[in-house]
């Protein structure tokens, strides 16, 4: 997708904070160490839309984000391993929750994992609770790029039967490299009627 406008709008922790929901939402979900802010702003063409931390935790309210006036993202918290105090940890299930089951405009949630580390039970959890929510999730694994080209089509290959899906259809991602761009961009499309 040609990106011609990407903005902030707002930073919220309860429903009645979030934006007017006007517009198809992709949400995007994973460990607090896992490239997500890097994965958004690759997506986006942009190097400092979402802020990237060196310090895993940094997200800790769900930010909104309007992409070419015709569909939002959503960063949600990260979750597992994150420098933060227990009180604000403590808060994300529920404010990821609370999202999930009340935002009538969301059509996806991207859960992002690691390539090197694979799916996590906290990453299991997330992805199997997406269809209760009435969610689709799409599963990306990022950092593709650290992998030797071997050690890449191996970790596919294994994380296809794991799903019972074709290696093809485990979508890797390298913010570095551009891997997976594209891709990604056709499953939103797919999702949000959004032209790619």
């Amino acid at each position: 997708m040609k990106v011609t406008s990407a903005e902030f709008v707002k930073s919220a922790e309860l429903p009645e904070h979030y934006p007017p929901p006007e517009l198809p939402e992709i949400a995007f979900a994973g460990r607090s160490n896992v490239g997500k802010s890097s994965l958004i702003n690759t997506l986006l063409n942009r190097k400092k839309l979402v802020k990237v931390s060196g310090t895993p935790g940094h997200t800790q309210l769900i930010n909104f984000f309007t992409v070419n006036d015709a569909l939002s993202f959503v960063d949600l918290p990260g979750y597992g391993y994150a420098r933060v105090p227990d009180e604000i940890r403590e808060r994300w299930g529920p404010m990821i929750e609370t999202y999930l089951a009340e935002r009538p405009t969301l059509r996806g949630l991207v859960c992002i994992m690691d390539v090197r580390r694979g799916v996590e039970d906290d990453d299991m959890m997330l992805i199997e609770s997406a269809p209760l929510f009435a969610v689709q999730p799409v599963l990306v694994f990022t950092k593709a790029d650290k992998l030797k080209r071997n050690a890449l089509r191996k970790r596919r290959r294994e994380l296809a039967d794991r799903f019972g899906v074709r290696p093809d259809d485990v979508l890797l991602f390298s913010s570095k490299t551009g891997l997976g761009r594209k891709e990604l961009w056709d499953r939103i499309a797919q999702l949000t009627g959004v032209e790619s």
